[in-house]
């Protein structure tokens, strides 16, 4: 076949590879991770995630805005509360003058429905303890318990005008037990983003210091296990049934494989997390003139898009919001 058939034929210019791009990024598929800190006046750097905050009320609302300006099709919020108001059932996350609370209300009031305005529903920030759930008496997550407070929670959110919530804990049955709480209290129309394969790995270590965690031991118990994969089909498969609107995979440059097995077994969107350790890699290479930093971030985002993602949270998003605005 050789010379007919040339491939190279199809790259030999940037207008040619961008017209037969197979895979095609677009900030309205971002979602920003924001850390909202109880007491700030002043937004603060997050050590090891260069270039990322803990925000104040004001700064929150700044970065809201820019990211919409920028075309980034979501914001998911995490509340990041004094010490002294932990406790062990994580009531702060409840309170509707919380941190998290009254964070979603701003960020409601300040975008309105130019984005997807969603909250962290998950206790690890709230809890003394720093784990997921409530612990029941011989130290173990109490997993029934925990539902009950998340119920609660989900209409909490609900109240402050959430769009969507995002329950994280990997409790058994969270999905069903929140879309039934939210139907009642009369929020059918806010969704639910189910972390359905989020993996006990170690790529979290940067978001423990972004929302101050307290964590004692580590929560093998109750997320999934990182050499499983048809485990992750099936909790999949239960929070469809249970109601959930998009599932996600956490984290995602190690699970491409179970993104693009998700992808192939559902109908509905497929979200996947960036997370932090993924993130501060890259920085911290590029810091060192190791690699190019850009290239970088666009060639992970499009490869977590090509494994079947339709939707990734990431910290780069208004950037990488940015980068593709310019690029096309």
């Amino acid at each position: 076949m050789f010379p007919d058939v040339r491939p190279r034929r199809l790259r030999r210019s940037p207008a040619m590879r961008r017209l037969v791009e197979e895979t095609r990024l677009a900030p309205a598929e971002f979602v920003l991770p924001l850390f909202l800190r109880e007491g700030l006046t002043e937004p603060r750097e997050i050590s090891s995630l260069p270039g990322v905050m803990q925000h104040s009320r004001d700064s929150l609302r700044k970065a809201a805005h820019e990211a919409v300006a920028a075309g980034v099709g979501g914001l998911m919020l995490f509340g990041v509360p004094d010490n002294d108001n932990k406790d062990a059932t994580g009531s702060a996350g409840l309170d509707p003058e919380g941190i998290l609370n009254v964070g979603l209300r701003d960020l409601v009031s300040e975008v309105g429905d130019s984005t997807v305005v969603m909250g962290d529903l998950c206790l690890d920030e709230f809890t003394s303890h720093g784990h997921c759930g409530v612990l029941a008496e011989d130290g173990s997550v109490d997993n029934d318990a925990t539902l009950e407070i998340y119920a609660k929670m989900a209409i909490a959110q609900a109240d402050a005008g959430a769009h969507m919530v995002g329950p994280s804990g990997m409790m058994d049955g969270q999905i069903g037990v929140i879309r039934r709480a939210l139907d009642k209290a009369g929020y059918q129309d806010v969704s639910v983003l189910a972390y359905s394969a989020k993996y006990a790995g170690a790529f979290y270590g940067p978001f423990r210091e972004a929302v101050e965690s307290t964590l004692e031991g580590d929560r093998r118990q109750y997320q999934q296990d990182p050499p499983n994969l048809r485990e992750a089909l099936r909790e999949v498969d239960l929070d469809v049934a249970e109601g959930a609107d998009i599932v996600m995979v956490k984290p995602a440059l190690p699970y491409l494989d179970v993104i693009a097995a998700i992808r192939e077994r559902v109908t509905i969107p497929v979200a996947a997390y960036q997370v932090s350790g993924e993130y501060a890699m890259v920085e911290a290479a590029a810091r060192n003139g190791w690699i190019d930093r850009e290239r970088v971030m666009l060639e992970t985002l499009t490869s977590i898009k090509r494994a079947g993602a339709q939707i990734t949270l990431t910290y780069w998003a208004t950037e990488a919001a940015r980068l593709l605005r310019d690029r096309y």
